[in-house]
């Protein structure tokens, strides 16, 4: 046992170093340093609540950053011995950390920024959700209490910036991407980045990666201070798209409606890149949301792009949304193929349009209270097998309402490939099967198809197993 002074974060670190996992007692970074009694009581209990669980098998995700792995089960079994527990001294909490990876020290210290996000995963999946899900005070049945909840843990977190004009731009895709797409996703963030834009991606590697790596070039060049790079994820998926490096603000909601909300909320406008289930649903959200009548007026820029070689990916979801939810759908987005400036140019104008818009109805620039989001996107969805069977996949209802239900298909799809608990479901009951109308399945399971064959579902080099049978 040693022990050194952190030059990283200041705080006193024990050491234990094994082949490949280390232990470790770190002291917090950011708003946690300081707390009351009853705070850190709280903190205390919380972790040794039914929640400890969920709190390590998000920390350990953090920890296990750079490692890509897009199975959650997985990695739950290579560190079975890992363990967190947090420690209460008079002075303030320290993270008592054993058979963490090694890979997340440096020289036997904890990389400054994997503190960071391991204090964000305290704060969030802990103190935040103890405060917002036991509180009567958020009624999360209705609409308004879901958007107030989900407003409280973003500003819990210190994301919403008052007083700063829109520039926060959204980039959505896949993780298992060509290298290609990849490079691509760097330049439009590049491009991003020279005109003063932030970047907010899920986190993970692939596309949610490259842009902010490209963005960070370009704010270097412009000079640009306080940039900012957000990542927004939930426990679930965590395991399968840890925080990359570059996220410097890490929020974790308690699942993927309040994630997906957080989005929209916080977003100025979105840039899709390709992508697999996971790009798809949100794909799909997004559209469910803007085909509401209630905000066919509000202005919410929408790009796809990729490059050259991904024409024919855009092709396939342009059709799949043509055919699905109709010409109003396809409407609300435009496909820029091959042109990182002209899509950064774009969204420019479209958050000008935005800013406008919110200034002219007095709407907060930091959070988009005007948005309407049904129940039906809001209501936490569970991929059981039975939920699978059950879901209504037919054209006679509102083209909103069948967003949400296709929303629901690939959300069980991406658990099924990447989540824990998706995966121990399908080892335990076999495929999810999905019933709907022919003119519904027909597509959906060609456009699956399609990114099997591409190698969007898992990443390169491991083969696909589908979790699902269309019927």
């Amino acid at each position: 046992m040693t022990q050194t002074t952190h030059p990283y974060t200041g705080s006193l670190t024990d050491i234990h170093n094994t082949t490949d996992t280390i232990d470790a007692v770190v002291s917090p970074v950011g708003p946690l340093k300081v707390l009351s009694k009853v705070e850190m009581a709280k903190l205390l209990d919380a972790s040794q609540s039914g929640l400890y669980t969920l709190f390590r098998s998000c920390s350990l995700a953090v920890l296990n950053s750079g490692n890509y792995l897009d199975d959650g089960k997985e990695l739950l079994e290579r560190y079975r011995d890992f363990s967190i527990q947090v420690l209460q001294e008079e002075r303030g909490i320290k993270l008592d950390v054993k058979g963490a990876p090694a890979s997340a020290f440096v020289d036997g210290k904890m990389i400054r920024g994997i503190t960071e996000h391991l204090f964000a995963v305290l704060r969030d999946v802990l103190y935040a959700s103890a405060e917002i899900q036991s509180n009567p005070k958020f009624d999360l049945n209705t609409q308004e209490g879901t958007t107030d909840a989900v407003f409280h843990m973003l500003r819990n977190a210190d994301t919403l910036h008052s007083g700063v004009d829109p520039k926060l731009v959204v980039c959505w895709g896949g993780h298992s991407i060509s290298r290609e797409e990849y490079d691509y996703t760097k330049h439009v963030g590049y491009q991003l980045g020279l005109r003063g834009l932030d970047i907010c991606t899920g986190c993970g590697p692939g596309a949610m990666k490259g842009p902010m790596k490209g963005a960070t070039i370009g704010h270097a060049k412009q000079r640009i201070q306080g940039n900012r790079y957000l990542g927004i994820t939930e426990p679930g998926i965590i395991a399968a798209e840890a925080p990359n490096p570059i996220v410097n603000e890490l929020v974790i909601l308690p699942d993927i409606e309040k994630r997906l909300e957080a989005f929209v909320r916080t977003g100025h406008g979105i840039i899709v890149f390709p992508g697999g289930a996971g790009t798809a649903e949100e794909i799909l959200y997004l559209l469910g949301i803007l085909l509401h009548p209630d905000n066919r007026d509000i202005p919410f820029p929408l790009i796809f792009t990729g490059p050259a070689n991904s024409a024919a990916y855009f092709e396939r979801i342009h059709e799949f949304i043509g055919v699905t939810l109709g010409e109003e759908a396809q409407q609300r987005y435009q496909i820029i193929v091959d042109d990182p400036t002209k899509v950064a140019r774009e969204m420019l104008e479209g958050v000008k349009h935005v800013r406008e818009f919110r200034k002219h109805t007095d709407d907060a620039y930091y959070y988009n209270w005007q948005l309407r989001i049904a129940p039906s996107f809001q209501r936490p969805f569970a991929p059981t097998h039975a939920n699978m069977r059950s879901l209504e996949l037919h054209k006679n209802q509102a083209s909103h309402e069948l967003a949400a239900n296709l929303r629901r298909v690939f959300s069980g799809i991406v658990a099924g490939n990447v989540k824990d608990e998706g995966i121990r479901a399908i080892e335990e009951h076999g495929l999810f099967e999905i019933h709907g109308d022919p003119e519904i399945m027909k597509p959906v399971d060609e456009l699956l198809t399609s990114f099997v064959a591409q190698s969007r579902m898992k990443l390169p080099g491991r083969a696909y197993k589908p979790c699902y049978r269309i019927i």
